[in-house]
């Protein structure tokens, strides 16, 4: 995984839409929801990412108000939704499952909030024109679930959430069903409507290159606890702790001692198995303090003066071979145009601008 050049967010000057505090949730004596902070703002994408069972869709069940939170509060434009019903927030949310009526048309899947409403008949037809315009998927109004493609069941999951105009749309993994070139695809739909849309999406996912590719927040959960929310580019080249640099994307993480705090230049300096290496400093870590120096792929390259290494595994990515190397009882991975011999020695330089020092944790 390689991280693109940040954009300008379209939530720039935004106000915030929702905050939590001390959000806490417990099942059978165990804690999935440690006491969280979190402020989503307005017209953002923001992705909730992490391992199963850290806890991101328990937060999202708990705005849309299918659980209840053991402690915490959360405020949603201004309002406290403690004791507020699901029905009553102006959130919708879309689930993996998609949840569509299957005796019913396109059309009526559609409509069928609204209907229950008992909003006028014109005002309904309307309304469902623009979602199905919104999803590109006019032309199936007439079809049945069944007769749908997942992509296009999806799409018709998303027209059914946004007809009502929540402030709020949350999606509970909603693409992992579907094959990986049709998840590229919606990831791309989605994000355009989002921004067409003007209003926030939270959204869930265990997947790092769907939520560097949708989101202008990530959200990295662990354990119940959030452990870094940043844009996708400071995640991936400045994560918080080795978690979340061993989570995003491939890394080598070689514990190490500090033997230089910052210096004039902003930079540190880690003594580890590979020795010593100068990188960025990071805020908070002084000299003696025991980090972790992290190396992603791309900041490895053959070098005859670099790094003595064995060759031990070599996998074709397509484009590219993903090679990995052994130094000193440690593996490093880096990118290769060209397939290389496992068992034979190369010489490996490590981009010392790139890689970074991080916390253990």
């Amino acid at each position: 995984m390689v991280a693109t050049p940040e954009r300008a967010p379209d939530y720039a000057g935004s106000g915030l839409l929702l905050s939590a505090r001390g959000l806490t949730k417990t099942y059978g004596g165990q804690c999935v929801v440690d006491g969280i902070d979190l402020d989503i703002p307005e017209r953002a994408f923001t992705t909730f990412l992490g391992p199963s069972g850290c806890g991101k869709t328990t937060i999202l069940r708990m705005i849309a108000g299918f659980e209840t939170p053991d402690a915490g509060s959360i405020v949603l434009d201004g309002r406290s939704l403690s004791g507020v019903p699901p029905e009553r927030r102006p959130v919708n949310t879309v689930f993996q499952s998609y949840a569509l009526f299957p005796h019913l048309t396109v059309l009526d899947n559609v409509a069928f909030s609204l209907t229950l409403r008992r909003q006028s008949n014109i005002d309904v037809a309307a309304r469902v024109k623009r979602a199905l315009d919104a999803v590109h998927m006019t032309a199936f109004g007439d079809r049945y679930p069944h007769q749908l493609s997942g992509g296009q069941q999806q799409r018709i999951a998303v027209a059914r959430a946004i007809i009502a105009e929540p402030h709020l749309l949350l999606l509970d993994e909603p693409l992992s069903a579907l094959d990986k070139k049709m998840r590229g695809h919606l990831q791309i739909e989605l994000k355009d409507l989002q921004r067409r849309l003007g209003i926030a999406f939270v959204y869930v996912t265990h997947d790092q290159e769907e939520a560097f590719a949708l989101s202008d927040i990530v959200v990295v959960m662990n354990k119940g606890r959030i452990v870094q929310k940043a844009p996708p580019l400071t995640i991936y080249a400045r994560p918080a702790n080795a978690f979340v640099a061993d989570f995003i994307g491939a890394a080598t993480l070689l514990p190490g001692d500090i033997v230089a705090g910052e210096g004039a230049n902003g930079s540190a300096a880690i003594d580890t198995a590979i020795g010593i290496v100068e990188c960025p400093a990071v805020e908070g870590l002084a000299k003696g303090d025991r980090a972790v120096l992290a190396i992603r792929p791309e900041h490895v390259r053959i070098g005859t003066d670099g790094l003595s290494a064995v060759i031990r595994h070599v996998v074709f990515k397509g484009d590219r071979y993903l090679v990995e190397a052994e130094v000193n009882g440690f593996i490093l991975q880096f990118l290769a145009d060209n397939p290389l011999t496992p068992g034979t020695t190369v010489g490996l330089i490590v981009d010392r601008d790139r890689a970074f020092i991080t916390r253990i944790g």
